[in-house]
């Protein structure tokens, strides 16, 4: 089965989508909600107020979470940059904070699986409603 008669690429199977969106779904409300734990809990000797580690570390996760609730592939796709944000961070945590590893490997854990699964989502969701960019070729 193709989108149309013209393109040769097959629609991904209604469980594909739902996976994806599943693993979408589970590592960035994760993410979300570890973010807000870690500063909560885990950052008490910081020498920031804990309002502006909220929002230096939470915010940019809330930017984006009505349309990663709705299951929007557009938002899915561009929330891949907001979590580059936390894959850096917690990489770095992980050569130079050797006493925040598990954090760390939390929230690459995390992150890995929401990009994963945002990536995912988005491609095939968005192929199945006919969603996408055209290439220079096909705009002539």
């Amino acid at each position: 089965m193709t989108n149309d008669a013209n393109s040769s690429k097959p629609i991904a199977s209604a469980e594909t989508i739902r996976t994806f969106r599943v693993m979408a779904l589970t590592g960035y409300i994760g993410l979300l909600l570890f973010m807000v734990l870690w500063q909560l809990f885990y950052t008490q000797t910081s020498e920031l107020s804990l309002t502006f580690r909220l929002l230096f570390w939470v915010l940019p996760l809330l930017f984006a979470a009505p349309g990663i609730i709705r299951g929007k592939p557009y938002t899915h796709a561009w929330a891949n940059f907001i979590l580059m944000w936390y894959f850096l961070h917690s990489l770095t945590l992980l050569w130079v904070a050797t006493e925040a590893k598990y954090l760390a490997v939390a929230e690459l854990v995390l992150t890995c699986i929401a990009f994963v699964g945002c990536t995912g989502y988005a491609r095939t969701q968005g192929r199945a409603q006919g969603l996408g960019l055209k290439k220079l070729k096909d705009q002539t």
